[in-house]
């Protein structure tokens, strides 16, 4: 089930902040200052801002409507740096691969048809370039983390690395073939 816009402010909250090393993430998932980042499940914009901090392009993908009036109030400041894309990953048509870096920070398990999601992020992102999944724990489990990984190595990913904490499971991928 997908988290409901007018229940958006668990997802960006003083608590959720002090708790999450935003920065963090956005280093584990190897963006630098020359990468074009795809997020996929951006929300009300609690990861894109600090993506855009750090991160040469931002593209901010968001399936509902009250969720990118939310994220266009938080990523405004940015200009042309931030482009929010109102999609569905799973409909979105991608024809080249444009994106070094694709985010999905608590989102992927919330896809209704990830196989087709799978097919689309693999077509963004470019040869080399790396797919960050960070899960929640209590939504997903460890066989789950296993059938998201089975799907994108179908799209030319290998694991480069994982963890799991108390809340959140993570998975770094390198796209290494061109499907």
């Amino acid at each position: 089930m997908v988290c409901p816009s007018w229940f958006s402010f668990i997802l960006y909250n003083p608590i959720r902040k002090a708790f999450t090393d935003r920065n963090k993430i956005i280093a584990e998932s190897g963006v630098t200052s020359t990468s074009v980042v795809l997020e996929v499940g951006a929300g009300n914009g609690f990861l894109t801002e600090t993506l855009a901090e750090n991160a040469y392009k931002v593209y901010a993908l968001e399936l509902q409507q009250g969720m990118v009036k939310k994220l266009q109030k938080r990523v405004h400041r940015f200009g042309s740096k931030v482009e929010i894309i109102h999609r569905d990953i799973a409909a979105y048509k991608i024809e080249e691969a444009f994106a070094d870096v694709c985010i999905m920070y608590y989102s992927f398990h919330e896809v209704s048809d990830k196989a087709e999601a799978a097919r689309n992020i693999g077509k963004a992102v470019k040869m080399n370039g790396l797919l960050s999944v960070y899960e929640p724990t209590i939504e997903v489990t460890k066989s789950n983390m296993e059938e998201i990984l089975r799907l994108f190595k179908d799209m030319g990913f290998v694991r480069e690395a994982d963890w799991s904490h108390l809340f959140t499971r993570f998975m770094r991928l390198r796209k290494s073939v061109s499907v």
